[in-house]
């Protein structure tokens, strides 16, 4: 899942960093000064690999994948906004091992590029810490994680070695880890293995890659948690009233309902099974009556909105879900 690159004034900045933070002594080194400052970074990496990879998730939506990262064991995943989609759409989360399960995306925010979802499969999953505490500061030693192009079991996720490099502004930082197209959403760690910060944009040059830092994620962790969309930005775009597309034509039929005429291919009522010769009775609990009061009906209904039809098929009562998709102008 590859993205448009954005520009943004670049904007060295200091990272404020608590007092009773522990540090590295390998962070506070302009370059490794010898071997054994290049062992201590080897060793620290293979420590805390092993718990962020099982961590780290492929995301599979219809349009392609993208990556995310467990933070709960109730399997609470942050990833980016534009990876999630938008709010309440299910998906499916890969695991290092090969394991699916399905999540359903929860808040965003569009201007940051910061997401939630949750795993609705019932379990205990492998999860990460969180820096809470804003301990990271330019020049530290950072790995990336993510599924690069894709889901690979025999590969698994790639890590990537790297400094922070750069602070963009306050809701981006850039690291000298090399990401490609499928990295998006997934995380970005310190050498002690606490998650700091999400994979955000890809660069059209390897070297620049941008990630979204754990203290944007926390400004807005409730909104998103409660499922809410932030902002108006470029990251995710709020669905669209009156776009909400089912494919089918159907006229009044001799009793109560509509009947269904016709299908379009490939729309969101075929995928959903809906037939020529079924009758429509009501949509989310509103009888329907005429193919106008459909129309009306869908004029307040968004891409990906769920609705309920109760519906008679061959003279037998059937009820039928399905999300709308997107209506082109």
């Amino acid at each position: 899942m590859r993205f448009s690159r954005i520009l943004f004034p670049l904007v060295m900045l200091a990272l404020a960093v608590p007092a009773t933070a522990e540090r590295l002594p390998i962070n506070e080194k302009k370059a490794p000064s010898g071997r054994s400052d290049l062992d201590e970074i080897q060793s620290l990496l293979k420590a805390a690999l092993p718990k962020a990879r099982a961590a780290t998730v492929c995301i599979e939506l219809d349009q392609g994948s993208g990556s995310g990262v467990v933070i709960s064991e109730d399997g609470l995943i942050l990833t980016a906004a534009h990876v999630s989609g938008g709010v309440d759409r299910e998906f499916t989360v890969v695991f290092e091992d090969g394991k699916k399960v399905k999540a359903v995306s929860l808040g965003l925010n569009s201007n940051t590029d910061s997401a939630m979802a949750k795993i609705i499969d019932e379990g205990t999953y492998p999860f990460v810490e969180v820096d809470r505490d804003d301990q990271t500061r330019l020049g530290d030693w950072v790995f990336s994680l993510g599924h690069s192009g894709g889901f690979d079991k025999d590969r698994g996720s790639v890590v990537r070695l790297g400094r922070l490099i750069r602070v963009v502004n306050e809701s981006t930082w850039q690291s000298d880890c090399n990401l490609i197209g499928g990295d998006s959403g997934g995380p970005l760690f310190d050498l002690q293995g606490r998650l700091i910060g999400i994979h955000s944009r890809v660069g059209d040059k390897l070297p620049e890659n941008m990630h979204v830092p754990m203290e944007e994620f926390l400004r807005s962790w409730d909104a998103m948690e409660a499922g809410e969309f932030i902002g108006e930005g470029p990251f995710a775009k709020k669905p669209e009233k009156g776009k909400g597309f089912l494919g089918l034509l159907a006229e009044a039929h001799d009793g109560e309902g509509i009947e269904v005429r016709k299908v379009g291919r490939e729309s969101p009522a075929e995928k959903a099974g809906i037939k020529e010769g079924d009758v429509l009775l009501s949509m989310d609990g509103e009888k329907l009556e005429s193919r106008d009061q459909l129309k009306e009906l869908l004029k307040e209904k968004a891409p990906e909105d769920e609705v309920v039809f109760e519906m008679l098929r061959d003279g037998k009562p059937e009820t039928l879900t399905l999300k709308l998709g997107n209506r082109e102008d």
